[in-house]
């Protein structure tokens, strides 16, 4: 029975100065850069993760989930494009200790990182994560009324133990955060 960290969407557009900023996003990623680092130095038998692995957004062609007028629901502005800075992890967030990284939405809306590819393989999150014998899993990063949300929701349905660190979260917006929050905890899923 393995544990693992799911690092979601902490990317430059999700943080202060990005298209799509989320406050608090460069304090999540320093805070979860500062656990990867604690994970990264311990000795294998001392970690609290057998893995950690990181989902980003990566749109290519996104269809309507780009707008020029967004309703910031289910449209945004354009974000995390390929190929540009915005897609690259916030600078707090050192991505070296990652396992794997899972890229969603090239061509269409994707908030899950259950919707991801890995970069090596192609294999999706689920799958790479039962084939390493991961049962249990921790979620954090941006935001938390999106894609952690999605996240968290499609661990726990994929029979994985759930668990939210919302300390190390960032939401769009308090009523749709507390709603997700609220949504979380009604599924099953542990909050911190």
């Amino acid at each position: 029975m393995a544990r693992a960290l799911i690092v979601v969407d902490v990317q430059n557009d999700f943080c202060e100065g990005g298209s799509l900023a989320v406050a608090g996003g460069a304090n999540v990623a320093f805070r979860i850069g500062e656990l990867l680092h604690q994970w990264h130095e311990a000795e294998p038998g001392d970690r609290h993760y057998d893995y950690v692995v990181a989902t980003r957004d990566h749109h290519i062609d996104p269809g309507d989930h780009f707008s020029r007028e967004p309703d910031f629901v289910h449209s945004w502005p354009p974000h995390c494009v390929a190929g540009t800075d915005g897609v690259s992890f916030h600078p707090n967030l050192d991505p070296q200790p990652f396992d794997a990284i899972f890229d969603k939405g090239e061509y269409a809306a994707a908030y899950s990182g259950f919707e991801g590819k890995s970069h090596e393989g192609g294999h999706p999150l689920a799958d790479w994560l039962r084939a390493k014998g991961v049962t249990a899993v921790d979620v954090c990063g941006i935001a938390t009324d999106y894609c952690v949300r999605a996240t968290a929701l499609d661990a726990h349905e994929a029979g994985f133990t759930t668990t939210v660190l919302t300390p190390l979260t960032a939401g769009v917006a308090e009523a749709s955060t507390d709603q997700a929050l609220l949504d979380l905890r009604t599924a099953g899923i542990t909050l911190t």
